[in-house]
């Protein structure tokens, strides 16, 4: 095992060996902290006698599968770089992510063999089978691999690539210092313990399946279930079958839990926690789950903050709605202004971010790297306020602002509003160009089913809630919202498809 004090797996495995660390929720299959560790130094012992060192990149192309923490772990025994890839993404873009990151070896499922055929790596290793379960059971594992003189922990520990929604994808360094210090952020503030339970169906490629909860609650000592689920039902059911106690979903994926008729009679006895990210929240999914007396609330992050940086208090939910709570133990915040100056309380402004759970630098692109820093602090690109209690607020992306007859509008806002009438299911706002505004306010909305809504009637809706330079001019209704490959929605489709639709 590595001496020094980023295998926290291998110490977390010595405190309690035999407590469940992961169950595989398709197979059933389940691992204690023991398997999980005794697996990692195998797959490390064969990488390492393979020709993976230090530093190297090792990628992981699977599904939500028992074997990305294989992967994760016998990379940080190596100190080698875990990338898990983007199974979402076609064989081209896959390519060029490769390329970029140079993978000394590749891992990846048997489900995914017909998209790994076209990567290429010096090492190759499938994952899914009779196979690879010989060769983790006849390895020689790697034991004692002494880290080098220097800082174990600014050492590259992962590099997960970003959504790519503003150009072409970036590799996000994370050293051990930003996962460990993420870790400790969100065990202290969401009173993460070893009796923790938690399920995801979020990719684990992405930083809100992997280190948003997961490995917070890997590092506490708890349970974390993996999915490849995407509906709310076979989910719900999940989380009752194995008391979690803490999940964490996407808006979206709420929304249709929440339209399901079990759930109004869905009990979670088990649950303390409810969490939402990576997309504005309808005041609707809020109350869905507060009328059964449960906690729920929605956080903020980034790749390349952890994720993690704000703390909700499970008595201010109420009070302060749409608030992701104040800044997380060890994170601190500041709004700018465009002047570069801190913001008076209420005004808007772009979030800056400062702690030691930031990522090191965006891989091969120094340029970028230096831009998303001043004096120490992360520009993160998202505008936001806080208000006179200390409560911050997600206003939008900065690039996302619309500029109309010369008045800043954010899209969050007008879509917030949508998104409480109660026939919409989906709404994003976008600027496009106007000859006499400057750009002039448009709306994608899907509804849900059976209902039925008009552009007047949801003009008419907005009127007296938002100025009315804010009510969108145009509206798109759409069966469902273009999403990302992250699952988010596409506002640069939604521009294209008004584009093509002036032809």
């Amino acid at each position: 095992m590595r001496k020094d004090s980023m295998d926290w797996l291998a110490a977390r495995s010595a405190l309690t060996p035999q407590r469940t660390a992961a169950i595989n929720a398709e197979t059933g299959e389940s691992w204690s902290y023991a398997q999980m560790n005794e697996r990692a130094c195998r797959l490390a012992g064969y990488l390492e006698a393979a020709g993976v060192a230090p530093g190297d990149r090792v990628a992981v192309l699977a599904q939500n599968d028992l074997c990305c923490w294989d992967a994760l772990f016998a990379c940080i025994k190596l100190r080698a770089v875990f990338v898990p890839l983007n199974w979402r993404l076609s064989g081209s873009e896959l390519n060029a992510i490769v390329s970029d990151c140079t993978p000394k070896a590749l891992l990846y499922h048997s489900e995914l063999e017909p998209l790994a055929c076209g990567l290429f790596a010096p090492i190759t290793l499938q994952a899914g089978g009779v196979e690879y379960e010989g060769i983790i059971s006849a390895a020689i594992p790697l034991r004692h691999l002494e880290a080098e003189c220097g800082d174990e922990a600014a050492e590259s520990c992962m590099m997960i690539y970003s959504g790519g929604t503003t150009g072409k994808p970036k590799g996000v360094v994370l050293s051990h210092q930003s996962v460990l210090w993420n870790m400790l952020n969100t065990i202290v503030s969401w009173n993460l313990t070893a009796s923790d339970v938690t399920v995801t169906s979020l990719p684990l490629f992405h930083t809100g399946g992997i280190n948003a909860l997961c490995l917070p609650v890997l590092y506490a000592g708890g349970t974390v279930v993996v999915s490849k689920e995407s509906r709310a039902e076979p989910l719900m059911e999940l989380i009752q079958r194995y008391a979690c106690t803490i999940v964490l979903m996407v808006p979206t994926m709420y929304r249709m839990m929440i339209d399901l008729p079990a759930f109004a009679h869905a009990q979670f006895p088990h649950v303390h926690t409810f969490l939402s990210g990576g997309a504005p929240c309808p005041i609707a999914i809020y109350e869905a789950f507060e009328s059964k007396g449960l906690t729920f609330k929605e956080g903020y992050g980034l790749t390349e903050a952890g994720p993690n940086n704000f703390y909700m208090d499970p008595r201010a939910v109420v009070h302060k709605r749409r608030s992701v709570g104040k800044p997380m133990m060890l994170v601190q915040v500041k709004i700018v202004s465009d002047s570069g100056c801190e913001a008076a309380i209420g005004d808007v402004g772009e979030i800056w971010l400062r702690g030691k759970h930031v990522f090191q630098c965006y891989w091969n692109q120094p340029a970028a790297t230096q831009s998303a820093f001043v004096d120490g602090w992360l520009r993160t690109g998202d505008m936001g306020r806080r208000d006179q209690d200390g409560f911050y607020y997600i206003v939008g992306r900065k690039t996302d602002m619309i500029i109309t007859g010369g008045e800043n509008v954010h899209p969050v806002e007008v879509e917030q509003i949508m998104l409480e009438h109660p026939a919409v299911k989906e709404a994003a706002v976008v600027g496009l160009p106007d000859p006499k505004w400057g750009e002039a306010i448009a709306a994608a909305v899907a509804l849900h089913p059976d209902h039925g809504l008009t552009d007047e009637e949801l003009r008419n809706y907005c009127v007296g809630k938002i100025g009315k330079y804010k009510i969108p001019k145009r509206f798109l209704f759409l069966q469902e919202l273009p999403k990302t490959h992250v699952g988010k929605v596409d506002k640069k489709r939604i521009s294209q498809m008004y584009q093509e639709m002036n032809g």
